[in-house]
C-alpha cells in the first residue's frame, strides 16, 4: 500500500515538474504581434462576456440552427463554471504560477482564486463544443478557434500553468456533452420514414386552390403571412388573430380548399391535421413555431420548402393519434406536464415562452403536488405523468424528442408512476432530463390503444396536453391510432 502510494506521489511530483516546465517555456517564448492582442482576448473572456456576446450575435442570425447553438453554449457555461470555480478550485487548492521573471508587457491580473482547474478555459471550451453540436462547420471552427486562443492566452498572460488549462477544458467539454442529456438534440430533419402514395399532378405552382391559414399568435415572424402570399401568389391566405377561434377558422379553410395550408407551431399544426381528416384534403405544413417538431421531421424548415414541397406534387401518408375526439401529431400527455403548460401560458405573455417555463417548472415543484389517481388500462395506479407519442420515439425516458417513422401503426407509452409518494422534485426531473432518476415506477411500452380513466368515486374530468396544448376531457379517454390516415406534403428526397 505504501509503494503504491509512494508511487502516486512520484507521478505527482512528476506531472508538476513537467507542468512548471512547460509555464517557463511559454513564458520565454516570444511571439510578434501577439503581446498586444492575447492579453486583450484573455481579458474579454472574463465572467464568460466574450461567449455571452457571441451567443446574442449568433442569436441574433435569427435562425433556428444559430439559436440552438447560443442556447447549448450558454447552457454548457452554465455547468461547467459552478464544477470548476465552486469545487475544482476549492478541492485542489493549487496556487498561481510565479511570475518572477514573467514579461511584464503581457502580464495579465493575477485573480485572487486558486489556480486549478482554469475557469476561462472550461467555459471556453463549454462554449465551442456545445456550438460544434448545433452550428455548421463555418461558424463551429472560428468559434473553436477563438477558445483555444483563450485557452491558451491563461498561460501566455501568466495567470495559469498548462495543466490548469487542459483540466478546465476538459471540464468544458464535459458540460458541453452533458447538456445533450439535460435538453436533447434537434428533430432529425427529414429522415423519418413515411409511407409514400400517387403524386399529385393537378396543381397548380401558384398556388391556386390552395388555402393557407397563418396562426398570427404562433409569432415566430410577424412577416410570415407576407412571405406566404410571396411564395404562392394564387393561395388564398387567412391570417388567424390571437383570440380568433383558430379551429373554426381551419374548418372553414379545408372547406373550400383543395389543400389546407398551415402556418404555425405544432399546436397550430394538430389542429390543421383535424379538419384536414375531416374534409378529406391533404395537409401543407409552413413551418411558423417555436419547435416544429412535425413539419421538421418532414423535412420542412422554412416557408420556401414548404412551397417546394407543394409544387413537387410529393404527398405521403402518415399516422395520427387521437385522445378524446382531438388528433395528435407528435404526443399527449397527462399529469405534471399539462400543468407546466398552463403555468407556462399563464407568464409567457409577460415575459417570452422560455423564461415562462422555467417559471412554470419552478411553480409544479413549489406546491405540494401530488400523484393522481388513474386507472390505466384496467390497472389503477398512481400516475405522475403518461406520456403517448404518436409512433415510436427513440432513447429511454418521458421526454423522447425524436422518431425515425411515422406509419408504423403504434402509440410509444411511457408511464411515471409512484408506489406510495414519488418525491415532486425526482418526478420532475424526470421529466425534463428525459429518464434521469428514472427507476423501476418507469413503464414503457408499444399499443395501438390505451385507456385511460379516472378511478370510481374520483374526479370526472382529467388535464391532457396534446403538441403542447392543454385541454380538458371526461374522466375515461381513449388514446388510440389511426395509421396512414393523413396525407402531408414532403420534399422530394
Amino acid at each position: 500500500m505504501r509503494n503504491a502510494t509512494d508511487d502516486i506521489m512520484r507521478i505527482k511530483k512528476r506531472l508538476g515538474e513537467l507542468d512548471r516546465r512547460l509555464f517557463r517555456s511559454v513564458a520565454a517564448a516570444h511571439l510578434p504581434g501577439f503581446d498586444h492582442v492575447i492579453p486583450r482576448l484573455s481579458r474579454a473572456a472574463d465572467n464568460s462576456l466574450l461567449w455571452a456576446a457571441l451567443a446574442g450575435g449568433l442569436a441574433f442570425t435569427g435562425r433556428r440552427q444559430m439559436r440552438r447553438a447560443a442556447t447549448r453554449g450558454l447552457l454548457a457555461i452554465s455547468l461547467a463554471s459552478p464544477v470548476v470555480n465552486l469545487l475544482g478550485k476549492q478541492a485542489f487548492a493549487r496556487a498561481r504560477p510565479s511570475i518572477v521573471d514573467f514579461p511584464l508587457a503581457r502580464l495579465g491580473r493575477i485573480p485572487s482564486s486558486h489556480s486549478f482547474p482554469s475557469g476561462h478555459s472550461a467555459s471556453a471550451a463549454a462554449f465551442a463544443t456545445a456550438v460544434a453540436m448545433e452550428a455548421p462547420v463555418r461558424v463551429a471552427v472560428p468559434v473553436a478557434v477563438t477558445a483555444g486562443a483563450v485557452c491558451f492566452s491563461r498561460v501566455y498572460t501568466g495567470v495559469h500553468y498548462p495543466g490548469d488549462v487542459l483540466a478546465g477544458m476538459a471540464l468544458g467539454v464535459t458540460a458541453a456533452l452533458v447538456t445533450k442529456r439535460l435538453w436533447p438534440g434537434q428533430t432529425v430533419i427529414g429522415e423519418a420514414r413515411v409511407a409514400t402514395t400517387a403524386p399529385l399532378g393537378d396543381l397548380d405552382p401558384d398556388g391556386e386552390g390552395v388555402v393557407a391559414v397563418v396562426n398570427n399568435a404562433a409569432g415566430r415572424d410577424p412577416s410570415t403571412a407576407a412571405a406566404v402570399r410571396k411564395a404562392l401568389p394564387k393561395a388564398e391566405v387567412v391570417e388567424a388573430e390571437p383570440g380568433d377561434d383558430l379551429m373554426k377558422a381551419l374548418q372553414d379553410a379545408a372547406g373550400r380548399a383543395k389543400v389546407l395550408a398551415v402556418a404555425g407551431g405544432d399546436g397550430t399544426m394538430n389542429c390543421g391535421a383535424q379538419a384536414a381528416l375531416e374534409h378529406g384534403v391533404p395537409l401543407l405544413p409552413i413551418p411558423a413555431g417555436t419547435l416544429d417538431h412535425f413539419a421538421r421531421t418532414l423535412g420542412l424548415e422554412t416557408i420556401q420548402e414548404a412551397a417546394a414541397a407543394y409544387r413537387s406534387g410529393h404527398v405521403v401518408a402518415v399516422d395520427v393519434g387521437e385522445v378524446a375526439g382531438r388528433v395528435f401529431l407528435n404526443t399527449a400527455s397527462l399529469g405534471i406536464y399539462p400543468l407546466v403548460v398552463d403555468r407556462r401560458e399563464d407568464w409567457e405573455g409577460k415575459v417570452g415562452k422560455w423564461p415562462a417555463l422555467v417559471l412554470a417548472m419552478a411553480d409544479v415543484l413549489m406546491h405540494n403536488r401530488r400523484p393522481g389517481e388513474l386507472v390505466v388500462d384496467g390497472v389503477r395506479r398512481k400516475v405522475w405523468l403518461l406520456f403517448a407519442g404518436n409512433c415510436a420515439y427513440e432513447s429511454r425516458g418521458v421526454a423522447p424528442t425524436r422518431r425515425d417513422r411515422l406509419e408504423d401503426g403504434v402509440l410509444d407509452i411511457r408511464l411515471l408512476t409512484a408506489a406510495s409518494r414519488l418525491p415532486r422534485l425526482r418526478a420532475m426531473a424526470s421529466t425534463i432530463l428525459g429518464g434521469v432518476g428514472l427507476s423501476r415506477h418507469y413503464l414503457q411500452w408499444r399499443a395501438d390503444t390505451v385507456r385511460v380513466a379516472s378511478p370510481p368515486g374520483a374526479e370526472a374530468e382529467v388535464r391532457l396536453a396534446r403538441d403542447g396544448e392543454t385541454f380538458t376531457a371526461p374522466g375515461a379517454v381513449v388514446l388510440r391510432k389511426r395509421p396512414r390516415s393523413l396525407l402531408v406534403f414532403r420534399p422530394v428526397e
